[in-house]
């Protein structure tokens, strides 16, 4: 009994001693393990620096291309189409010779109409000397009656109302064999022919021979919603308006024109006014009933502190900011966005010049995180100098992410409780 009792207490002593000796040597194994979850990671993000600069303020619209003039050419007279002057798709100018229609029957009617006036004009003459002569005999000698002279008198003026008919039938035998050259009313360009030469041509035909578009310069019709029209007003009394055309994808600048009116009434089907601009269009860059994107700059914000609109987050308190501090900690700031401009927002107050934003990756960062920024281009300038490469947009929504952020939907809720947002969970 004692040797089996001794021989139980060694085993259990030995156990002991071994347990002992496995916790010992794991124990420095989890040391870098916790050293290295209680070390701050280090988070890429995107970051651009709070600048001060002029602000160009647009109103946008949708809008297309009308002709400036816009002519249907018909024939004034009726007759064989004899010969055409003009190529499709050429621009001509006002007065140039287009068309002519066969001018013979016409030159006819003019010779008959003018050996009429000239027949009439003979007999006009010598009623004239019968009625002196009637006149002096019964002065003289009382050799004519007066009921003669007064008779002789009004044929006379018979023959002087036949000569005033005659010369109005020359006068327009004269137009319409002018009406068989048809020269261009207005300068422009010239479409597709819709009439070929030895086609009879009619005046009452419902159809245009040709159409002729004044492209130089070309308006522009485009719409804005009616509580932006007293502003748009307000500002032509002091200059013309400056009006950018845009492609239909809103990428590419297409001309620069200046506003030249709005329209006097609204439509209440919309809410919105039209409102007319006009290009000089010296590159033919537009073309009628074309579609466009237009921007209006009513005026230019002089020295605004502006960031990207990509950097202002949005929660239940208001807009904030991430700004990178010089330790490369971000902390999380308050900001008054008095506006937003295409992808650039003018900050009124909480944020300085030279300040460094976050403007992507913020799902991931909290109070305090230690970030590794990657700085973005700096804004564009206003102005219009590069807006052909990088053109201003039309103001962004409020609420709508920016492109490519991965913002997820923490942007919304804002900083939480302790005034840091929670630690998102999508990975970059």
């Amino acid at each position: 009994m004692i040797r089996n009792r001794s021989r139980r207490l060694i085993t259990a002593a030995m156990a002991l001693a071994v347990a002992s000796f496995v916790t010992g040597c794991s124990s420095p194994a989890a040391s870098p393990s916790a050293a290295r979850a209680n070390t701050p990671q280090t988070l890429p993000v995107t970051a651009a620096t709070v600048v001060r600069q002029d602000l160009p303020m647009y109103l946008t619209g949708l809008g297309s291309v009308s002709a400036y003039y816009t002519v249907s050419v018909k024939s004034r007279v009726d007759g064989q189409l004899v010969e055409v002057k003009f190529k499709e798709g050429e621009f001509v100018k006002q007065g140039e010779l287009l068309a002519v229609i066969d001018p013979r029957p016409y030159q006819v009617q003019f010779e008959q109409a003018q050996a009429t006036l000239f027949k009439d004009q003979a007999s006009l003459r010598d009623a004239q000397l019968n009625y002196q002569r009637y006149k002096g005999l019964l002065e003289n000698s009382g050799a004519m009656s007066q009921q003669q002279v007064d008779t002789q008198q009004a044929t006379v003026e018979q023959f002087q109302g036949a000569v005033k008919t005659d010369e109005a039938q020359v006068d327009n035998a004269k137009l319409n064999l002018s009406y068989c050259h048809i020269t261009a009313p207005v300068s422009g360009r010239i479409g597709i022919r819709l009439v070929d030469p030895g086609n009879i041509v009619h005046a009452a035909d419902a159809n245009p021979m040709l159409v002729i578009t004044q492209l130089q310069p070309i308006a522009v019709l485009f719409t804005l919603p009616e509580d932006q029209l007293q502003t748009v007003a307000q500002h032509m009394r002091g200059s013309a308006l400056q009006v950018d055309a845009y492609s239909r994808d809103d990428q590419t600048k297409l001309a620069t024109g200046k506003l030249l009116t709005i329209d006097n009434q609204i439509d209440q089907t919309t809410g919105t006014g039209r409102l007319k601009a006009v290009f000089d269009n010296k590159g033919n860059e537009l073309w009628p009933n074309q579609f466009v994107n237009v921007h209006l700059l009513l005026e230019i914000e002089k020295n605004a502190t502006v960031i990207p609109s990509a950097a202002v987050q949005r929660g239940p308190q208001g807009n904030y900011v991430f700004v990178v501090k010089p330790d490369k900690t971000v902390e999380i700031r308050s900001v008054n966005v008095a506006t937003t401009q295409g992808g650039l927002s003018q900050i009124a107050s909480g944020l300085s010049a030279s300040e460094i934003v976050v403007t992507d990756g913020q799902d991931k960062l909290q109070a305090g995180s230690r970030v590794l920024p990657h700085m973005q281009t700096a804004p564009a300038t206003a102005g219009g100098e590069n807006q052909t490469t990088a053109p201003v947009r039309a103001p962004a929504k409020l609420n709508a992410p920016y492109p490519g952020s991965g913002r997820n939907q923490q942007d919304r809720n804002g900083p939480q409780a302790g005034g840091a947002p929670k630690q998102g969970t999508a990975s970059r």
